[in-house]
């Protein structure tokens, strides 16, 4: 279910802002440079930091800043400790609103409910590789439903963990905090996973995106596409920003 947006929902309005905020530990290199995605970078709001109790205007705030993805955690309180919603919300959603739907499932067995968040409008669905299950099939399913698929990793997972799948990916999820909860600060140490992922896409001659979730805000984004990502998901930075057509602006420049 490809979204109206077209492939990946790009928007067309690129950003001219400069972004010059840099994490601390920091420094913007000719090795970097050599990571840069061929993607436009793209900000996808966490709706997890939205108005729970009308998630529907959060998508049109959403879309007011124009942004046109909208990333969804589906948390199943087993593999990580927090609940949050499932198909029918999805649905719900899915009916009021033409954002690209990034659906993210924190299950212990994804397997079992991708076809469930497919029907509900999902238009990309990522699954993580820590659990016990066939991922390789899962992603297979997933793209013969005509969805977008991907695998995410925590943060002290080992980029190798994904790499047997990559050729099957049209995105990698790297966490930079611990799933389950928001506000937490970006893990630097997701870093250097960052930089692998950008080499083997080279190397490999693969053409994933490249997605990081979690503490993103000013100071982190720019160290992270400074390496080759070019998918921003903010939750509270964004929605909490006085400004979100700036912060969009300034996060992808």
């Amino acid at each position: 279910m490809i979204s109206s947006f077209g492939l990946y929902g790009i928007p067309t309005r690129k950003s001219s802002q400069k972004q010059d905020a840099v994490l601390a530990s920091d420094a913007i290199s000719p090795k970097h440079t050599a990571m840069q995605s061929i993607h436009e970078k793209i900000l996808a709001p966490s709706i997890l930091a939205g108005d729970h109790a009308d998630l529907k205007s959060s998508l049109r705030e959403i879309e007011a800043a124009g942004l046109s993805w909208v990333h969804l955690d589906i948390m199943d309180g087993h593999f990580v400790p927090n609940l949050t919603f499932g198909p029918q919300t999805i649905k719900a959603m899915r009916s009021a609103s033409n954002l690209f739907f990034d659906v993210h499932l924190m299950l212990d067995n994804p397997d079992k409910f991708v076809d469930a968040f497919i029907d509900a409008g999902a238009d990309q669905v990522t699954i993580h590789v820590e659990p016990d299950y066939p991922i390789a099939d899962t992603l297979k399913r997933i793209r013969e439903r005509g969805c977008k698929c991907g695998v995410v990793l925590n943060p002290d997972t080992p980029a190798e963990a994904a790499k047997p799948f990559l050729a099957e990916c049209d995105i990698v999820l790297l966490m930079t905090v611990q799933p389950g909860f928001g506000g937490q600060k970006f893990r630097e140490d997701v870093l250097s996973k960052i930089e692998t992922f950008s080499k083997w896409r080279n190397e490999l001659g693969l053409n994933y995106r490249l997605e990081v979730d979690g503490g993103v805000d000013l100071k982190s984004a720019s160290s992270c596409t400074a390496r080759g990502v070019d998918t921003l998901v903010a939750g509270s930075a964004f929605f909490k920003a006085d400004d979100r057509k700036l912060f969009n602006a300034t996060v992808t420049a």
